[in-house]
């Protein structure tokens, strides 16, 4: 059981989702309004100041926030690619 008492156990075809229930308010911020995400929502999405995220309207007004995560960091992704292209070099020159 996972314990927050606002927490509901949703059942359907032997799969279990948990989905916490959190009731927000708009707040104004300068001439905006913005929704504040606390601690306990920030710990359990793994969001974070200056973390990006999409924003989805559906019809009838549901608005989705989904986390943009990165698959590989960018120096992973160049660690990567210099590899590749060292391994490959001989490869590459008959390819040119």
């Amino acid at each position: 059981m996972h314990g927050a008492d606002n927490c509901r156990r949703i059942a359907s075809l032997n799969i279990v989702l948990w989905v916490l229930i959190m009731l927000k308010t708009i707040t104004k911020v300068g001439n905006s309004q913005g929704l504040i995400l606390d601690t306990a929502l920030c710990e359990l999405t793994g969001l974070k100041a200056g973390d990006q995220v999409n924003v989805t309207v559906h019809d009838g007004g549901a608005v989705v926030i989904t986390p943009i995560r990165q698959s590989i960091s960018a120096s992973a992704a160049a660690t990567s690619a210099k590899d590749l292209i060292r391994r490959n070099s001989e490869l590459f020159k008959r390819l040119a």
